[in-house]
């Protein structure tokens, strides 16, 4: 008997992404999957249902019926608290789950019996790349980051010689060199514009000399990075230090962008009102954590705000700004996950509790707590 996949629409306001693509699909019906989609699915990215059924999909009735007959559930979103009673006890659910903010959540599917998935937590290894829905969609979101940023400058980012004369070009600040932070150097630098970037990770110098950018040096003293490559959190004295020596450049910046999170923690603040003061009238600031805490004083989700004559973007989902390629990344990554752990000789999914990137992203399991860092970080 086939594994039954449910993938239903997302229903977060103003989500425009979806959780899987029609080629994606039509590679889980290859592996011996029935794949049940929810009506509408696709239509934010002009995916119709007939696209789906071409690739193979079986068109759920309703909702409630294919989220009570799945072995699977794949979605983008955390599950809203009220579907998780509507799943079996054993239905594996794969999705983000935010589980460090979602305890409520994580408790509810504990109870309910689910094996689920956070997809935040797969482990950043070779073997997991594939996977890796967070550098995919932190990609994109550096991407967005700098558009917005120059939709919003009253200049332009390149060097430009005309007979009016030479326009020097504009200089962006970068703060926090992960996936996101890379991926706006190499934009901002694709549009012409003079980058300098900041990261307390001093291993990433080289990676920011070879886009073209300027490395900053502040020094903090010891710091790295964990074995996920995450930057590890700062101390009082080095975030004071730090504020310091960012403070001469982002004074020089027409745009600067922050980057900067904690996994599991909120966002540090790391741009203050008086650093704010001290940059140009007309000046940018796009906070790219402004969804868990924020990176700036005074910026605010969803809004475009202005502070002392510096506009700071707060807009918050910037990868579904680019929603069509922001959801074929992201069903590619879903894809490989499944077909990374399904057993062709027996045509399902093998649950695998011994590998490590199961017991790196499964947090809740035959009703229980499963995840050892789960516990470790929330005291359970």
């Amino acid at each position: 008997m086939k594994i039954k996949i449910a993938v239903p629409k997302e229903t977060h306001p103003g989500e425009k992404r979806v959780a899987m693509i029609p080629a994606t699909l039509k590679k889980l019906v290859g592996l011996g999957a029935q794949v049940e989609i929810e009506s509408g699915l696709g239509e934010t990215c002009r995916y119709s249902d007939q696209d789906y059924l071409d690739a193979g999909a079986v068109l759920a009735g309703s909702r409630e019926e294919m989220l009570a007959g799945a072995d699977m559930v794949l979605r983008l979103r955390k599950p809203p608290l009220e579907e998780v009673s509507l799943m079996r006890r054993g239905c594996i659910h794969v999705s983000y789950l935010d589980p460090f903010n979602e305890q409520e959540l994580v408790q509810v599917l504990q109870d309910a019996g689910i094996s689920a998935v956070s997809l935040e937590m797969i482990p950043r290894t070779t073997v997991a790349q594939k996977m890796d829905v967070l550098s995919s969609q932190a990609n994109l979101g550096g991407y967005v980051a700098v558009i917005l940023a120059a939709e919003q400058l009253d200049k332009i980012l390149p060097m430009m010689t005309t007979p009016a004369g030479t326009i020097k070009p504009a200089h962006v600040f970068i703060i926090g060199v992960g996936v996101a932070g890379l991926q706006a150097i190499a934009t901002a630098r694709r549009l012409g514009a003079r980058v300098e970037a900041f990261d307390t990770r001093p291993v990433v110098e080289e990676q920011v000399k070879s886009l073209g950018a300027k490395f900053v040096k502040v020094d903090l003293g010891e710091t790295g990075q964990t074995k996920d490559g995450y930057a590890k959190a700062l101390t009082p004295e080095q975030m004071e230090k730090q504020k310091q020596g960012m403070a001469r450049a982002c004074a020089g910046a027409d745009i600067v962008i922050t980057t900067a999170q904690l996994f599991g923690r909120p966002a540090p603040r790391i741009v203050d009102r008086a650093m704010i003061e001290d940059m140009a009238p007309g000046s940018v600031i796009v906070d790219m954590a402004v969804e868990t805490g924020g990176n700036v004083e005074g910026s605010e989700v969803d809004k475009v705000v202005e502070i002392a004559g510096v506009r700071v973007v707060g807009l918050a989902n910037l990868p579904g700004r680019a929603a069509l390629t922001a959801s074929q990344m992201y069903s590619s990554n879903l894809g490989n996950f499944v077909d990374h752990f399904w057993d062709r000789e027996a045509d399902r999914f093998v649950l695998d509790l011994e590998d490590e990137i199961i017991r790196g992203a499964l947090i809740t399991h035959n009703g229980s707590l499963f995840s050892e860092t789960y516990r470790q970080i929330m005291n359970k």
